[in-house]
């Protein structure tokens, strides 16, 4: 499994986390998504067909920037 990081930018509440975790569980070949509000964090682990570029226009497309 692989495992991709991304600083992100206007996760404020659970909403936030919520509506970005569940997009990204929409990409096939996502297994596990991590997201720290305090942080401003995305954890995101894996397996192909899912890769970082997918991930990367996900969370762009959910309204959020990548820092």
């Amino acid at each position: 499994m692989l495992t991709v990081h991304y600083n992100v930018s206007g996760l404020v509440n659970s909403e936030s986390r919520t509506k970005l975790r569940n997009a990204l569980d929409k990409i096939e070949g996502v297994q596990e998504v991590a997201v720290d509000i305090a942080r401003g964090t995305v954890e995101v682990e894996y397996n192909p067909p899912a890769n970082p570029q997918k991930i990367k226009r996900c969370i762009e497309h959910t309204g959020y920037n990548i820092i």
